[in-house]
């Protein structure tokens, strides 16, 4: 029989934030696939593990698919981890759960720490959902052309950022985003200098300079979303000629030739008819 790829979370700081049933996981599993066995190594060294690990990062992840999924067709219990929280998560990982769900392979997630949640958890925003996109691109036009298509968005947007590139990107999305927007900036998360700080965009790039340390570490950064727009008001008229075609026609062809009689705008029509059939 195959045996089972465990997706195992690990710490992003604290040791302490690993839990029970990752530590079982990888004391039982026959290897672990590691994005950088060097810093797994300590990982398992200090909770007393030794196992068989697996080079399994960016470079190499389709290669290493191929044969971790061997292994696990020979009856191998095999724990996938990154040097950091959740595989496949703006980690590697996702390729090789690919693979050996495509091959039947039972895969069996082992939950835990994660950055983004960790950051959400301790922001204080309230706003209903949030999109988490992960880092940005490190080309200047390429970031903001990303971030011109999210700005419209009606959720938080959450993002990871390195610090060679956390003063840019700040800049990048005040200018495209808006200075008034505000930013939760989550530094060092469950480590010795954790840092939280909200402030506005276009206040960012101060607080960031006045302190080099606070350039220093992991980023995740929370932008506050966009305030949504107000439905556009309906002529009386339109109004009127669309809610005696609703009492006669299905939803969508009343829409259409009310459109075609009123020549008001499509979607303002659709809104309005759904509003219309709820309210009755």
């Amino acid at each position: 029989m195959a045996g089972t790829l465990y997706v195992v979370a690990t710490p992003i700081g604290n040791l302490g934030d690993i839990t029970l049933r990752a530590i079982e996981t990888l004391k039982t599993v026959d290897a672990i696939a590691a994005e950088d066995t060097r810093h797994t190594s300590g990982l398992l060294s200090h909770f007393g593990i030794s196992k068989k690990l697996i080079a399994v990062h960016e470079h190499n992840e389709h290669q290493s698919a191929e044969k971790l999924l061997l292994q696990l067709q020979a009856g191998e219990n095999i724990a996938l981890v990154t040097d950091a929280g959740t595989p496949g998560i703006s980690d590697p990982g996702a390729v090789v759960v690919d693979a050996v769900r495509n091959a039947g392979v039972k895969v069996v997630p082992i939950p835990g720490v994660s950055a983004v949640i960790t950051a959400l958890s301790a922001s204080g925003i309230v706003q209903n959902g949030f999109l988490f996109h992960g880092f940005l691109p490190a080309s200047g036009a390429a970031r903001r052309k990303v971030l011109e298509a999210l700005s419209s968005q009606t959720v938080t947007l959450v993002f990871y950022e390195a610090p060679h590139r956390i003063i840019e990107s700040i800049v990048d999305m005040a200018n495209v985003l808006g200075s008034t927007r505000h930013i939760t900036i989550a530094r060092e998360l469950t480590k010795t200098f954790e840092t939280i700080h909200r402030c506005a965009l276009g206040e960012a790039q101060a607080w960031l300079e006045k302190d080099a340390n606070q350039q220093r570490g992991e980023f995740v950064l929370l932008i506050e979303a966009a305030a949504i727009k107000e439905a556009e008001a309906l002529p009386e008229e339109a109004l009127r000629i669309l809610t005696l075609l609703l009492a006669e026609l299905p939803l969508k062809q009343a829409v259409k030739l009310a459109t075609d009689i009123t020549k008001a705008k499509k979607n303002v029509l659709y809104e309005q008819a759904l509003a219309l059939k709820q309210a009755n």
